[in-house]
């Protein structure tokens, strides 16, 4: 059975994510093809309830994991794989490059997502991190653990914070190739 995400369900409140249960679980399992280690939530789920994006913990195993949100829809994961594969990652680099505009916005959600990260982070997990020294690695690291914040690493990890508090990437994404028009297959 497929599901369109054209109108996700969205954790808007940033404060309030969505618990994961036993059968969310599952299907994360078997769209990673592994069991995920570190998901605190549901970010976004598409409108039948099947998870799209997770919320991840910042530390795992004591290890520094700076990406906030993970995309788990194998239908996305595919069409983002073939967009990137056509190199849209280089296009959108020069646009951002180019189109002042686009790079403010650009640099806006990487602040934001920075922010949102500290937010949303356990307070066990920050006061670890900062035991560990890896305090300015978090306030450094921006979309999908990106330093450079003038670059795009990863389609996924832009679409997966698009998703789950949006942003201009995944605005485009679905403006160009209509990713939100996608049916869900899992």
């Amino acid at each position: 059975m497929s599901h369109s995400i054209d109108t996700p369900t969205h954790n808007t409140n940033v404060n309030r994510p969505m618990q994961v249960n036993s059968q969310q679980l599952s299907i994360i399992e078997q769209q990673l093809g592994r069991t995920p280690r570190g998901v605190v939530a549901i970010a976004t789920s598409s409108k039948n309830g099947i998870p799209l994006v997770v919320q991840m913990r910042s530390l795992v195993s004591d290890k520094p994991f700076p990406t906030l949100y993970w995309l788990t829809s194998k239908t996305l994961c595919k069409a983002i794989g073939q967009i990137e594969g056509r190199g849209w990652v280089k296009d959108i680099e020069d646009r951002i490059t180019s189109d002042s505009q686009l790079r403010d916005n650009f640099l806006l959600d990487q602040q934001r997502y920075i922010n949102n990260r500290w937010q949303l982070m356990h307070d066990e997990d920050r006061q670890r991190i900062d035991a560990l020294g890896f305090h300015d690695l978090f306030d450094q690291y921006g979309i999908g653990g990106i330093k450079q914040w003038d670059k795009v690493r990863c389609l996924h990890m832009q679409y997966a914070h698009h998703l789950a508090e949006g942003n201009i990437i995944g605005e485009l994404l679905d403006q160009e190739f209509e990713l939100h028009t996608l049916s869900i297959e899992g």
